[in-house]
Order: C-alpha cells, then structure tokens, then sequence
C-alpha cells in the first residue's frame, strides 16, 4: 500500500504542477486580455472552467485569423484602390498567421502531452496493481522505474508548459501589438471607404449634372440658332417697316390736310362770288419799285403763303417798303388771291400771279419743262403695280411741278427789278430782313448760308462725281448751301447770263448726272457764285430734326421746316409748331368755318 501511496501522492503532486502552470498561463492570459481591452471595444467573458486557458487560446486563434482574414481583406482593397499600405497589411496578416500557427501547435503539444501523461499513469497503476504480489526486487525496480519514469514526464511537463507559457507570452504581446494596428487600418478603411463613397455620390452627381449641361448645352445651341434666324428675320423686318414707314412719311407729306383743303374751297368759292370791283389789291406802283424790299414767294399752299407773309411783316420795321410777289398754279389761284384780299397787309404791297400766266415758259424754252412733260417722266412718277428700290423722296410728284422750278427764272418773272429774296413757303420770320439787301455779294449771283457742318450737305452726296463731266467740273467735298432763304442780285444774274448755265446742265442731266430737285441744280448752276451768308441768317432742321438746339432758333433770323415734318402736317414736330402756329390767325372765318385750330 505504501507505493501505491506514494504513487498516488506523485501523481497528485505532478497534478499540482499542472494546475500551477495553469494558473500561471490564467494570470498572462489575463495580463493580456487586460491591455487588449484597453485598445479594443469588444470584451470577451472568462471561461470559469479549469480549460480557461484552451478556451482562450482557441478564441485568440480566432481573433486572429479573423484580423488575418480582415487584413487580407484590407490588403486587396488597399491593392485594388492602388494604396501603398498593401504591403504593410500582407505582413501583417503573415504575422497573424504565423502566431497562429504557433499557438496551435503549443496547444496540440500540450494536449499531446496530457493524453501520454493520462496513459503512463494508468499504464503504471495497472501495472503495480497486477505485480503487487511479485519479489521485492520487481517492486524495487518498479518503484525505481516509476520515479524515472514519473520524474521524466513531469520534467517533460515543465519544459512544454514553460514553452507555452512563451509562446503564449509571445502570441499575447503579437496580438496585443497587432489588434491595433489592425483597428487604425480598419478605421482608416473606413474613412476612406466613407470619402470614396461621398466621392462616388458626387462623382454621380456630376455625371447627372453634366448631362444636364450637354442638354442644356444643347438646348442653349438651339436656342442661339432660333434667336440669330428670329434676329436674322427681325432685321428684315425692321428694314421693311422703315421703308415703309418712309414711304408713308413721303405720302403724309404730299398729302393735304382736310382743313388745309376745304380752306382751299371756301377761299374759291368765295372768291368767285365777290364783284369784281373789290378784286384788286392796292399799292400796284410798287410791284416795279427796285428800291423796295421785294420777296418771292412760290406756294400752292395758301395758310403756309400767308404765316410767311405775316411773319416777315410782323418784324418788319417799315413794312410799307416791303413788296410780296406770290406766284402760284391754276388751282390755287382765286384761293390764295381771296386770302390775301380777305386779309389786307396794311401799307405793303402783294402780288398773286397764276404761273399759266407765264406764256414765255414752255418746253421749247425750259429744258426742264419739256423734260417735266416727258411720257417718261409721267410713267416714273404715276405707273403703279411696279416695285421701285429708288428713295420714294426723288419720286415726289412735286418735282413735277414748275413752282419748284420757278426759281431759276427770277429775271423773267421780275425784269425791272434788282435784287430779290427767295422765300421757301414752310419758313417763319424771326427777324428785319432788310439789312440782307446792303449787303455785298462780292460779283456773286447768289447769297445763301452754307451746310458744311453736316457731312451730308456735301458736294458729292448731291451729285453722282462717277460721272466724268462731274468728276471734271466739280469738287466732290466742297460746301453744300441751302436753298429757303437766298438773297439774288438780279444784275449779275443777268450779266453772267445763269439761266443759260442752267438750261446747258438741264439738257445734260438725263437722270445720271444727279436725281431731281431743285438743290442739286442749283449747286451747279450757282458753282462759284454763291457768296455764304452768316449762320444766324438762316437755321435749317426743323422739318426733319427733332433736336435742333433751342438758342439756334431763338437767334435766327428765318427758320426753316425742310423736310417732311411740316408743321401744318399732324406728323410735325409739335414742340417746333408753336413758331409757325404764332402767325396763325385761328379766330379767321374761314379757318373756324373750316376747323383748323391750334
């Protein structure tokens, strides 16, 4: 029974040792756990079995293959996104491995050791149970063998135990050390998963908005497009309606008013109903006096004839000196003669005369007459159904009336006189007109205030300096001059004979050296015999120009309403009307009778 004890009693010591180092490896094991659960959020539970230390070592080797498996897994995204952590984390994860590997097989040696230790202990008990009747000697060597044998297996016990403990030493400082890097490569995972997701949305979203653009790109394109053809067709439709909206400004201007024409018929009517006796005007000596101020006056226009005789009189400082020579047509005549009777001048002088009176006048004498009586000339301003790209303002029929022309035969219409100022009917009298008679002309035929200041009043935008017999004679830059207000001295006229010179330009003009009018005529009939006048005498725009300065009105001495914007017309310029309007007498009977009013 002794060995037996004593057998038993080594078996209950080597126990001992085992549990010892069971505790032991529980005291690292928890060492280790305790400084993992300082860097990591998971906690696992302790095993209160007395296999704690299997349990725990199978639980590492599961964290760890699992961070081998994460790192793997990290190291193929890091690989695939192009990272230069891949490396670090494939190490990673063959250190993990290799702790791994490591753990197993100290855990595999000690169970490996526990099974041999389990069988030589029941192989030594059974074998003492069955000889306990043998020789001293057998006990003596078994008792022997067993402590050999008891004392090499708990040395064996020892050393793979002290391995373990090292290994799990090692294992639990690699996976204290390893967990955490593995973390801050998970959670800089993380985060870069997180960026290159908000990165990806935005980078959809972009696309979506690029689309977007090229759409609206696109549509912007088309639109442009739509806007050039829509500005394209504006433009066309804007050069149509101003040439139409000239071509209505030409018409509104021929036209007559309704006012203006039944002021025509009632003036005839009752001019033709008046006795005979009371149709003569008074102060006939004074028609020849050469030493009076005589006016010409060519209207067909009877209230525009009378604001200019009004005005002119009205500052007139001895108007008993001042003679009016109106000469108008066939229509107009008993008209303008019944105003003029109906409305005495005081102690100045007027005379009315019927151009058909001028039997001297016909074609075979004017070029321009014949020219003016050309089946041509009628086709061009009277045919209908046919487009015309000319100016509507050179197809005015009033170019086909001789008033317009009468002009250039002021000799012939006043042989006795010596000086004669021409009146255009749309201008108004601001100022005495005497003092134009003492002045100088200098030689010259013709006293009237140039244009320069206009570029358009040019020489060359009058005449067409193409034609060589212009280009020869002419100065395609020099000073234009205005036709409304010209002071002629009759004398020199004569001399210089310039009613030839316009009849030899006349029967040279076939419509190609300049377009009808009066002006360009006389720009090269009076070439270099016009003597320029000062500015104040006479200021132009008032038919055309809406902004012609306030002090330049006020100062001149004639006005002038040239263009279409007569101030009798409703298309006048209305602040400009009050100049003209102020001669207007509208408390006249016939003017009431015909509702002409301010």
């Amino acid at each position: 029974m002794s060995f037996v004890d004593s057998t038993i009693e080594r078996l209950r010591e080597h126990k001992n040792r085992v549990l010892s180092a069971t505790d032991h490896w529980q005291v690292v094991e928890s060492a280790s756990r305790s400084r993992i659960s300082e860097k990591s959020d998971p906690v696992r539970e302790e095993s209160e079995s007395r296999n704690a230390d299997e349990i725990v070592v199978e639980n590492d080797i599961d964290r760890l293959k699992k961070d081998g498996i994460i790192k793997e897994v990290v190291g193929k995204e890091r690989r695939g996104d192009g990272s230069d952590q891949a490396v670090d984390s494939t190490a990673e994860s063959q250190n993990a491995r290799s702790v791994d590997k490591e753990l197993q097989h100290a855990i595999d040696v000690e169970h490996k050791d526990e099974s041999e230790e389990v069988a030589g202990n029941n192989m030594s008990g059974k074998h003492t149970i069955g000889n306990i009747d043998s020789s001293s000697k057998e006990k003596s060597i078994a008792q022997s063998s067993s402590e050999q044998t008891g004392d090499a297996h708990l040395r064996d016990h020892q050393t793979r135990a002290s391995n373990t403990v090292q290994a799990t030493n090692r294992s639990a400082g690699q996976f204290a050390t390893s967990p955490d890097a593995t973390i801050r490569l998970i959670k800089d995972q993380l985060r870069r998963a997180k960026t290159y997701l908000g990165v990806h949305i935005k980078i959809r979203a972009m696309e979506q908005t690029l689309v977007k653009v090229r759409k609206i790109h696109d549509n912007c394109s088309g639109a442009v497009n739509r806007l050039r053809s829509a500005l394209h067709s504006t433009e066309q439709q804007l050069q149509a309606h101003k040439r139409m909206a000239n071509y209505l400004a030409q018409v509104a201007a021929k036209s007559l008013p309704k006012g203006l024409h039944c002021l025509t018929l009632r003036l005839t009517n009752e001019y033709y109903s008046t006795n005979s006796d009371n149709k003569k005007f008074p102060y006939l000596e004074k028609l020849e006096d050469p030493n009076l101020y005589h006016y010409a006056l060519f209207s067909d226009n009877v209230l525009a004839a009378a604001v200019v005789v009004n005005s002119t009189l009205h500052h007139a400082k001895k108007p008993e000196n001042h003679v009016f020579h109106v000469v108008t047509d066939r229509l107009n005549y008993a008209a303008m003669r019944m105003w003029f009777l109906a409305n005495p001048l005081g102690k100045a002088a007027i005379q009315v005369q019927n151009i058909e009176e001028f039997t001297w006048l016909n074609s075979s004498y004017s070029p321009v007459l014949k020219q003016l009586e050309s089946q041509f000339m009628i086709d061009y301003y009277f045919r209908s159904g046919q487009t015309r790209r000319e100016n509507p303002k050179f197809r005015n029929p009033k170019y086909l009336s001789i008033l317009n022309h009468l002009r250039f035969y002021l000799p012939e219409i006043f042989p006795k006189l010596n000086k004669v100022l021409f009146l255009d009917d749309d201008t108004v009298v601001q100022r005495d007109l005497s003092a134009l008679w003492l002045i100088d002309l200098k030689g010259k035929v013709n006293g009237a205030v140039e244009t320069c200041r206009e570029t358009f009043h040019r020489f060359d935008k009058y005449l067409n300096f193409s034609n060589p017999i212009i280009a020869k004679n002419f100065d395609p830059h020099a000073c234009g001059w205005a036709y409304g207000m010209n002071i002629f001295d009759l004398s020199e006229w004569r001399k210089q004979n310039i009613t030839e010179v316009y009849h030899t330009w006349q029967k040279l003009n076939d419509r190609l050296l300049w377009k009808l009018g009066t002006l360009p005529a006389g720009l090269v009939t009076f070439w270099n015999r016009t003597f320029p006048l000062d500015r104040t005498w006479h200021q132009l725009g008032l038919g055309y120009n809406p902004n012609v300065n306030e002090k330049d009105i006020r100062r001149a001495s004639v006005i002038h309403y040239n263009g279409n914007l007569k101030p009798w017309l409703e298309i006048g310029v209305s602040k400009y009307r009050k100049y003209w309007s102020n001669y207007v007498n509208f408390e006249q009977v016939f003017l009431r009778e015909c509702n002409i009013n301010p």
